[in-house]
């Protein structure tokens, strides 16, 4: 498991803009010219979700606590990162460039980045930091089609990076991963080793960290003094720390807690729309009781999806109808929304020989707000189709290390509002290193190549569609909402990401009034 899938917990990474919706915030007073006018100073004290049992310091590592998660975004820049008007937006590289045959990307580096002890960052470090990237076990699915050897150094400052296939969609795959270190930086050095990134390492110990501001960040002024970020365990320990006075801002705290703080003066909710996805996901592969696509459209007919959105979310999310990427500008929302219907499911399962006789066990965690909630609803209505669901709750670790990418039946969850693409490259080719439903059809991956090797916006538009409908029809993906994000905030918090999904970690132009 890597960050893109789990707090993907979050780095990341969420894409398209969603506005900070004035109408979701509760409390705090109008405010004076003066505490409107950014000013700097202050420390931000941030409380972000996490397990001791999963902390790591290493940037290319497998990130399962969005509190590392937050703080190596923080310290060490990757080569591009969500943007508000474009999908994808320079951090580390100002500009990239495409060969005709949209294989070869040149990626020119910001001319003043300079690491956080004032030495030069150079394509060098950057060429070493994406090989390094790519030899982890999950290296092949944060640079899907790039091979270590691929990526070079062509001068101080551009990289080349190039694909085994004609891909337009390179750039977005570098938003999320690329953490750069300087080459040749060791093992046992990762701790303390210096990033490029808007705030500097103070201190880090066991998941709570200390930032301090980056005075000379090739990225522009940044105006807190520090961010202090204290890692909990659970979303409501969380909450409570924050209506305790003990944060300033509670990230993903969840629906549960922004009900508990709708009416405090001193705390506003903020809602990010459609924020994470959080799937059920069937196993495809040949021996799974889920193989036939008979039986998983017949589960995904058996939920009743407004009552899912109802019970789990409070109503903070949207139905979604078995198709990851809502956040794309192509999202087919033509495709005919998948309702209830309990008598066509029972006569699918009846055609595939389904056996209804057999216990089949949901395997859940609770990482996130409404996760295992979500799993025991589903439970109670595919019930009513004949099928017996039992609800087995793992711990964090024991999940990833026996579950993911293993399991038959289990719940998952990302927290970045992506691209059809991106979720496509991540999740469903064949091949893909998060494939987590075993997922393999020929006429998807046919369709995928084609939609990154074209350039037309119409062609490519019309290929998203046809990616769109496969994945609906057959794929191992039911999708039965997304879930609103919900941070906490301080009255005197300003100027918070406007970005859904791992959008929330870019905090470096965030203030504090008086």
């Amino acid at each position: 498991m890597d960050f893109t899938r789990r707090q993907a917990l979050l780095t990341g990474a969420g894409i398209g803009a969603a506005t900070l919706l004035s109408a979701c915030d509760s409390g705090g007073t109008a405010s004076s010219d003066t505490e409107n006018k950014p000013r700097r100073g202050g420390t931000l004290r941030v409380g972000a979700l996490g397990r001791a049992s999963a902390v790591t310091r290493d940037p290319h590592g497998n990130q399962g606590n969005e509190s590392d998660y937050l703080v190596i975004a923080l310290v060490h820049d990757t080569l591009t990162a969500p943007g508000a008007k474009a999908n994808t937006t320079g951090r580390l590289a100002t500009s990239w460039t495409a060969s005709d045959d949209l294989r070869t990307w040149r990626f020119t580096l910001a001319e003043d980045a300079a690491f956080h002890d004032g030495s030069p960052v150079t394509a060098d470090d950057v060429v070493w930091s994406l090989r390094r990237l790519r030899g982890t076990p999950a290296g092949a699915a944060r640079l899907p089609g790039i091979q270590a050897a691929n990526i070079t150094a062509d001068g101080r400052r551009t990289v080349v990076l190039v694909s085994d296939y004609a891909n337009a969609e390179l750039p977005l795959l570098t938003r999320l991963s690329t953490f750069v270190l300087r080459k040749d930086t060791g093992e046992k050095e990762l701790d303390k080793a210096p990033g490029t990134g808007p705030f500097a390492l103070d201190w880090y110990r066991g998941g709570n960290a200390r930032l301090v501001r980056n005075e000379h960040w090739h990225g522009g002024t940044v105006l807190l003094d520090a961010i202090e970020v204290t890692m909990f365990e659970s979303p409501q320990a969380m909450a409570n720390a924050m209506l305790a006075g003990q944060l300033d801002l509670a990230s993903n705290a969840g629906a549960v807690a922004g009900r508990s703080a709708a009416s405090r003066k001193d705390v506003r909710v903020v809602r990010r729309p459609d924020d994470m996805a959080m799937p059920i996901v069937m196993r495809t592969a040949q021996g799974s009781p889920f193989a036939d696509p008979r039986v998983r459209e017949a589960v995904r007919l058996a939920v009743d999806r407004q009552a899912m959105v109802k019970q789990v979310l409070s109503g903070y999310g949207t139905v979604a109808n078995d198709v990851l990427g809502t956040a794309d500008p192509a999202y087919a929302e033509d495709i005919a929304q998948r309702t209830r219907d309990l008598g066509r499911a029972g006569r699918l399962l009846k055609e595939a020989g389904f056996d209804l006789g057999r216990t089949y066990d949901l395997v859940t965690t609770e990482d996130v707000a409404g996760l295992a909630e979500s799993a025991t609803l589903f439970a109670s209505q595919v019930r009513e189709a004949g099928i017996k669901v039992k609800v087995v709750k793992q711990e964090s670790g024991t999940f990833y290390d026996r579950t993911w990418l293993k399991g038959d039946l289990y719940t998952t969850y990302w927290g970045t509002n992506d691209s059809v693409v991106f979720f496509a490259s991540k999740t469903l080719v064949t091949g893909a290193g998060q494939n987590e439903a075993g997922f393999s059809d020929p006429g998807f991956d046919a369709a995928y190549r084609k939609v990154i090797g074209t350039k037309d916006p119409t062609a490519r538009t019309a290929g998203l569609r046809t990616l769109q409908q496969i994945e609906h029809e057959r794929s191992g993906y039911l999708l039965w909402g997304m879930a609103d994000g919900i941070d906490l905030a301080a009255t005197r918090v300003r100027d918070l990401p406007r970005l859904p999904g791992y959008g929330r970690v870019q905090l470096e132009r965030v203030w504090l009034a008086r």
